[in-house]
C-alpha cells in the first residue's frame, strides 16, 4: 500500500470530518448504540476515522489497522485505548481480528478489482457490516472554471486508477464496486455523497499541487497546461467541491 505522512493526514482530517455524511452517521449510531462492539480500522493511519466516529460509537472499542507502524504507534500516543495491528492489508484484506463492525476511510479507492473480491467475500463470509467513507468519485468542481479543468479532471482520475499498492486501483468505480458485491451478498446498502468542500486553505493549495503532479505523472496534459492551470488556481483559490461518496452496508437479518 501507497503511504501517507501523517502531517498529510492531519492536513486532510478537518474536510474529511466536515464530509462525512451525517445521515450514514447516524444510521450507524442507531444499529450500534445497544451493541457491545469491537470496531475494526482498515488503513487507519493516525487514528483519524477513530476520531470521527468515536463520538457516534462512544462506547465501542478500536482495533487500528495499518501496514505503517510509526502511524499506528501516532495513534496509540494519542488515543491510549484503541489497539493495534500490524498488517499488510494487499496481502490480508480483512485482518481476522473478532470485530462486529469494519471501517475504512479513503481506503476503497485505492484498491483493486481483485483486492476488492477477496474483501468482500471475506466480509460477507463473516457477515460483518461496513462503512466505508469518503471514496473519492471522480468529480472535481473548481470555481472561478478554467478551460483546462475538465481535461485536468479526465487525466487525473486517470492516475487514481494506476496501482497504489493493491494492483489497478478502482479509482471512482470503488463505491459502485462495493455496492454491487455487497447487495449481490445480501446486504442492504446506502450511499450518500460526502463531497469536501474548500476555500483557499493550506489542503486546498496541497490538493492543486499533489493534481498537477497526478496528471504531469500521466502525459495526458501537456507540462506547461498544467503550469498555467496551477498557476490560474493558486492566484483564484475561490471554492472545489471534490466528491466522494459514504458507503453503510449492514447484512440482512
Amino acid at each position: 500500500m501507497s503511504g501517507f505522512s501523517s502531517e498529510w493526514l492531519d492536513l486532510r482530517e478537518p474536510a474529511d470530518k466536515a464530509a462525512r455524511a451525517p445521515a450514514l452517521l447516524a444510521k450507524l449510531n442507531e444499529w450500534g448504540d445497544d451493541r457491545a462492539l469491537t470496531i475494526l480500522d482498515l488503513g487507519a493511519g493516525n487514528g483519524s476515522t477513530y476520531r470521527s466516529v468515536k463520538p457516534v460509537l462512544p462506547d465501542a472499542n478500536w482495533v487500528l489497522a495499518d501496514a505503517d507502524l510509526k502511524l499506528l504507534l501516532e495513534a496509540k500516543a494519542r488515543h491510549s485505548d484503541v489497539e493495534m495491528a500490524e498488517v499488510d492489508l494487499a496481502e490480508t484484506p480483512l485482518p481476522a481480528v473478532d470485530a462486529g463492525l469494519v471501517t475504512g476511510s479513503a481506503l476503497f479507492d485505492l484498491v483493486s478489482n481483485e483486492w476488492l473480491d477477496r474483501f468482500c467475500e471475506a466480509l460477507a463470509g463473516r457477515r460483518l457490516p461496513l462503512y466505508a467513507a469518503l471514496s473519492y468519485d471522480g468529480v472535481m468542481e473548481w470555481h472561478p472554471v478554467h478551460h483546462l479543468d475538465v481535461a485536468m479532471t479526465i487525466a487525473f482520475n486517470r492516475h487514481q486508477q494506476t496501482d497504489k499498492g493493491f494492483g489497478p486501483a478502482l479509482g471512482p468505480l470503488a463505491t459502485e464496486g462495493l455496492r454491487k458485491r455487497l447487495e449481490a451478498a445480501g446486504y442492504h446498502v446506502e450511499i450518500a455523497p460526502s463531497p469536501w468542500r474548500l476555500r483557499d486553505t493550506a489542503l486546498h493549495l496541497s490538493l492543486l499541487e499533489g493534481i498537477a503532479i497526478a496528471v504531469g505523472e500521466t502525459g495526458q496534459v501537456p507540462d506547461h497546461a498544467i503550469v498555467d492551470w496551477l498557476a490560474f488556481r493558486k492566484a483564484n483559490a475561490g471554492e472545489a467541491s471534490i466528491g466522494h461518496w459514504d458507503l453503510l452496508a449492514l447484512p440482512s437479518a
